[in-house]
Order: C-alpha cells, then sequence, then structure tokens
C-alpha cells in the first residue's frame, strides 16, 4: 500500500474516533439531563417545579460546547417527547409535557446551549472565567425568557404573575447552579479540547 492510502485510512480512522466519541458526549449529555429532570421539587404555587435541568443546560454547554450540547438537548427532548421518563415526573411527560406549562423552558434548552456554547468557545479563550459567567448568565436568560413567554402564552397570566410563578422563585437555586457549572466546567479540559 502506498502511504497516501495509508495516511487517508488513519485520517479517516481518526475522524471515525471523534465521531464516536462525539455521539458518546451527546448521548452522555442527554442521560445527565434525564438524572437532572428528575431532581425535583414541585412549588404549591407555580406548576414549575424546582429541577437541575438548568444547571445541566448550563453544564454541557459550558463543557461539551455548543454543537454536542445542543446535539444533547435536541435527543433529550426527542427521548422526551417519543415518551421516556426523562422529563420532570411532576408533569404528565411525552409530547403533553413539551405542550404544558414548563414547555417554554424546555424547548429553549437546545438554543440556549447553542448560543451559550458559542458564547464560551468564543469569549472564555480571552478571560476563562468570565467568559463561562457570561455564557452561563446568557443561558439562563434564554431559558427563563422561553418558560417565561410560553407560560404567559399557555395561561394568559398577566406579566407580573408569571413572572411570579415562572421566574422570581427560581433566581436564588439559579445563582447557586450557575456557580456549580462555572466552577465545573473551569475544571473542565472538555471545551478548550474542542478548538
Amino acid at each position: 500500500m502506498s502511504h497516501a492510502v495509508i495516511d487517508r485510512e488513519i485520517r479517516v480512522l481518526g475522524i471515525g474516533q471523534v465521531r464516536l466519541l462525539d455521539a458518546g458526549a451527546v448521548v452522555a449529555g442527554s442521560l445527565l439531563m434525564a438524572v437532572c429532570a428528575h431532581v425535583s421539587v414541585p412549588l404549591w404555587f407555580t406548576p414549575v417545579p424546582i429541577t437541575l435541568q438548568t444547571f445541566g443546560v448550563m453544564l454541557l454547554a459550558l463543557t461539551l460546547g455548543s454543537w454536542r450540547a445542543s446535539a444533547a438537548l435536541v435527543l433529550y427532548l426527542i427521548e422526551g417527547v417519543s415518551g421516556m421518563p426523562v422529563f420532570s415526573p411532576h408533569g404528565p411527560g411525552g409530547m403533553a409535557q413539551l405542550l404544558g406549562a414548563t414547555g417554554g423552558y424546555l424547548m429553549a434548552y437546545p438554543v440556549a446551549a447553542l448560543l451559550g456554547g458559542l458564547l464560551a468557545e468564543r469569549f472564555a479563550r480571552r478571560n476563562r472565567l468570565a467568559g463561562l459567567i457570561c455564557a452561563a448568565v446568557f443561558i439562563e436568560w434564554v431559558v427563563f425568557t422561553g418558560g417565561l413567554l410560553w407560560l404567559l402564552a399557555l395561561t394568559h397570566l398577566s406579566p407580573r404573575a408569571a413572572a411570579g410563578a415562572a421566574l422570581l422563585p427560581f433566581i436564588p437555586g439559579e445563582v447557586i447552579k450557575l456557580a456549580a457549572a462555572v466552577a465545573i466546567a473551569l475544571r473542565s479540559k472538555l471545551l478548550a479540547a474542542s478548538h
């Protein structure tokens, strides 16, 4: 065999191994989201439970990078819509959960991971801590904007009542989740390796 053929085979094998690792990361990310969804505490005054899902979205975007994290969250939604028990147990499950009170949050996850991951990839090169914090805050903004707008449209609550049900009670916990996701991402080498 010529060296050119061997080099091409090595490159193809290398690309195949990379794609296999990417696929594994995407599947693992969707499983992490399922675990995060099952850490769920219902609140009596809102149809939106406290979960670790926003932590999962931030962690995936800050460690796996934009495309892998977004793909993991699309896979997570497909799993949930198909009836797999991956959504929070405090909802109806399946398509009903996606179209229910928490649907805006769920549908915002892939977009938040994609955009937040792109921010992290771009700005964490200059100042890693500041870039990761900005990306995480942006992810939170996208997720909670999606959740709030969806709840407004679904329930016809006033903006103030919707904010009281879909945003304000979650802020203290989100600060803790954001800090944890950024701290883990700072110790992770995955995002740096994706470039």
